[in-house]
């Protein structure tokens, strides 16, 4: 919905001839980096990396002890019974389905991490975005990460002072 709002006011202003671009007054941000690069979203980051950290060290002990189990079940082929083998490859398949639920829940959870935070920080942003864009007398500002946009001129680039708005309204925020 916003990528096409965003074409169709592209779209119209090409539509309305040079003067109309002479009389409006457009800028540009990059919403990927302002979570990134902004105060709270280098907060975020660093939860966001500690919680990543501690799943991947979960999940790569899991497959060490899934390495061994499968290592220790070759070398005892020979030795055990039929059944006995049976009972062994069941267990580690057992073992086996653990770690792939394992992996997919903990892949889960960082992804809705990551748009837990993206949900809380965007409507912060763009109200930040806003006041920018009035205050400075904006027509419009475009996220140049969103589809439909082929170029921009990065001297209208506002990024960088959306995010120092942005950490100066967390940093009330956060007092």
């Amino acid at each position: 919905m916003k990528r096409t709002v965003a074409i169709f006011f592209v779209v119209m202003l090409l539509l309305a001839g040079t003067n109309a671009f002479a009389e409006e007054k457009i800028a540009f941000i990059n919403m990927k980096d302002i979570l990134l690069l902004s105060d709270q979203g280098k907060e975020a980051s660093a939860e966001f990396q500690g919680v990543f950290l501690k799943k991947r060290e979960n999940i790569q002990n899991r497959e060490a002890e899934l390495k061994k189990m499968k290592e220790e079940l070759e070398k005892q082929r020979l030795v055990l019974t039929e059944t006995a083998m049976r009972e062994k490859e069941l267990e580690y398949e057992k073992e086996f389905r653990d770690y792939k639920r394992l992996v997919e829940d903990s892949n889960a959870e960082i992804q809705r991490m990551d748009q837990e935070l993206s949900r809380k920080m965007i409507p912060e942003i763009l109200k930040v975005v806003d006041e920018v864009g009035k205050r400075d007398g904006y027509t419009m500002i475009l996220d140049i990460g969103m589809a439909g946009i082929a170029y921009h001129s990065p001297a209208r680039d506002i990024s960088k002072q959306v995010i120092q708005e942005f950490n100066k309204a967390y940093k009330s925020k956060k007092k």
